[in-house]
């Protein structure tokens, strides 16, 4: 399993609309095989942060995934432009219930 953890820093007079925009990014990128999770999110303590959140079956997965974003993703419409942004991909070794 891989997990993608990311935050982008935005205005916080736009952050709502950075989400908003997202959407169909969400709503396809789940919709790909080996995709288990894909999210954007609000951070509920600061008010200029997004949150990325993915988890993805394998690195076959993610890789066809960032293939077709690199391929051309249809424009989200916006022009809200992150500030700053980190993405981390973790490997993830197994996994346990809580």
């Amino acid at each position: 399993m891989i997990i993608v953890g990311g935050e982008f820093e935005v205005d916080p007079d736009e952050r709502d609309r950075f989400l908003a925009d997202r959407h169909d990014v969400m709503r396809r990128s789940r919709n790909e095989s080996g995709c288990l999770e894909y999210t954007f999110s609000a951070d509920p303590l600061d008010p200029g942060r997004v949150l990325l959140y993915e988890r993805w079956e394998s690195q076959e997965a993610l890789d066809a995934h960032l293939s077709a974003l690199r391929a051309g993703p249809p424009s989200s419409g916006t022009d809200v432009t992150p500030r700053a942004a980190s993405i981390t991909l973790y490997d993830v070794a197994g996994q346990r219930a809580l």
